[in-house]
């Protein structure tokens, strides 16, 4: 499962790291430049271009969607 989602502060890179951590399948998120981190990871996330929206990836469609109920 793939979605697309506008990161748009800090808190919103907090709250895809909380949620993540609490999913048992990996969350990766891709940006615009082609670079992957792990959800679960503050470093990896602080090394995304969020200057245009982000893809979440996950195998598990659940969990996925735990994570961007918690950006809403």
């Amino acid at each position: 499962m793939v979605k697309q989602v506008k990161v748009s502060n800090f808190d919103d890179v907090k709250t895809i790291m909380n949620a993540a951590t609490h999913c048992v399948d990996d969350i990766g998120v891709h940006d615009a430049r082609g670079s992957i981190a792990d959800a679960k990871s503050i470093l990896g996330l602080m090394s995304l271009d969020y200057t245009k929206p982000v893809m979440l990836v996950s195998e598990n469609e659940r969990e996925l969607e735990r994570v961007l109920n918690a950006l809403s």
